[in-house]
């Protein structure tokens, strides 16, 4: 009898140490991984992106902020974050590695364009003519800030360091266009959306430049996971909550705040303009 009440108590007291762990990894945060090339540190866009992530999966979630675009995939990579909002070309670069989880919409679409900009009264019409000049990049994994000038200098036959006789990347899209309108580069390879945004939100900086050059439509930059942990319990929280963030008052007010519609589904043939671009920097 005794040895029977002993092993009940054992069981119970190795499922409550079974249980404990349990409980903990429920609570334990969402991490979603960004990097100020895209949201430059806004503190209220993170507390209200925070709010509706967390309204929408029910969970408590951490927004990890790193510097560069390479650091955050490295922490997506590496298991340090559930999730990130990245760019397409780093997306492309670890395509093997990452899931897709959703695509913000702007202007009625996934997609967007790279804006190649100078100072207000500089005469420059087109690429060819910052030949010498100091340019200013967002971030060497930024498509937009990067890949898309450095891919058309490829196609003219032109390596970036023989083309600018200088260059700088300044690791935010409003640092570039900050860059630009201040006079320390000539021009600057910005994204779009964040230019256009920002013509909104700091329309004093952007009267200071002018866009002289845009690229084609291009994918937005999504939300993704690692393939291994896409059907994760975290993971679907998080897309559950990216794909219906429209439909909630968070949501709607992050979204505002962002100048976003709504964050859809997507392929990866979405990118396949990037990709291109890809193909055509190698080549060279």
């Amino acid at each position: 009898m005794q040895l029977k009440v002993s092993r009940r108590r054992m069981m119970a007291l190795a499922g409550a140490a079974v249980a404990v762990p349990m409980r903990l990894r429920a609570a334990e945060p969402l991490r979603l991984g960004l990097t100020p090339v895209f949201l430059d540190n806004d503190a209220e866009v993170i507390a209200r992106l925070r709010d509706a992530f967390g309204s929408g999966t029910g969970r408590s979630v951490e927004l990890v902020q790193r510097r560069t675009y390479q650091e955050v995939t490295g922490l997506l990579l590496e298991g340090g974050v559930d999730a990130a909002w990245l760019c397409g070309y780093p997306y492309l670069l670890h395509e093997d590695a990452l899931s897709l989880l959703g695509v913000p919409v702007w202007q009625g679409a996934p997609l967007y364009r790279s804006y190649l900009i100078t100072g207000i009264d500089d005469p420059a019409t087109s690429l060819a003519d910052l030949r010498g000049g100091a340019h200013a990049f967002s971030d060497p994994d930024s498509n937009s800030g990067w890949l898309v000038t450095a891919s058309d200098l490829a196609r003219l036959g032109e390596r970036v360091d023989d083309f600018f006789g200088r260059t700088l990347f300044a690791y935010g899209h409003r640092n570039v266009v900050r860059a630009v309108a201040g006079g320390l580069t000539r021009s600057g390879s910005v994204d779009g959306y964040v230019w256009e945004a920002l013509s909104t939100v700091e329309p004093e900086l952007m009267l200071r430049t002018r866009v002289i050059a845009q690229s084609e439509l291009l994918g937005f930059p999504p939300f993704v996971a690692r393939k291994d942990r896409a059907d994760t319990a975290p993971v679907q929280a998080l897309r559950g909550a990216l794909l219906g963030l429209d439909a909630s008052a968070a949501g709607k007010a992050a979204l505002e705040m962002l100048q976003l519609e709504k964050v859809i589904a997507a392929e990866p043939a979405l990118f396949d303009g990037i990709r291109a671009r890809m193909r055509d920097l190698a080549a060279l």
